[in-house]
């Protein structure tokens, strides 16, 4: 079982960059293919971006490639989301999520996370 608690939203201006944080807990976070995932008001929950759990693929829902990176610090039970470029439609509550996936080299932007944060606020004003 892993805890996961997100960091670093907050407000910033359109075309602006924010990084968030998602901290772990437990001993095999490394075997977890973790993701963002970001519920915007009145809508459904969205993929934004996976990483396998060696970090070696990554996945990105197609409104954020090329904007968004997200990556792994597996010493440091971390994984980050590098957000720029940031447009009013990014706003939302992003949640960080996990599911034990080891030796698995892909990840796709249908997975179904087991376990996830209590989520940290971005929002992006115009």
């Amino acid at each position: 079982q892993v805890q996961l608690v997100e960091s670093g939203g907050g407000l910033v201006q359109a075309g602006g960059s924010l990084s968030l944080s998602c901290a772990a807990s437990g001993r095999t976070f490394s075997y977890y293919a973790l993701g963002w995932i970001r519920q915007a008001p009145g809508k459904e929950r969205e993929f934004v971006a996976g990483i396998t759990w060696s970090g070696s693929s990554t996945a990105y829902a197609d409104s954020v490639k090329d904007r968004f990176t997200i990556s792994r610090d597996n010493a440091k039970n971390t994984v980050y989301l590098q957000m720029n470029s940031l447009k009013s439609e990014d706003a939302g509550v992003y949640y960080c999520a996990a599911k034990w996936s080891p030796y698995v080299n892909f990840v796709r932007t249908t997975l179904q996370f087991d376990y996830w944060g209590q989520g940290t606020q971005v929002t992006v004003s115009s």
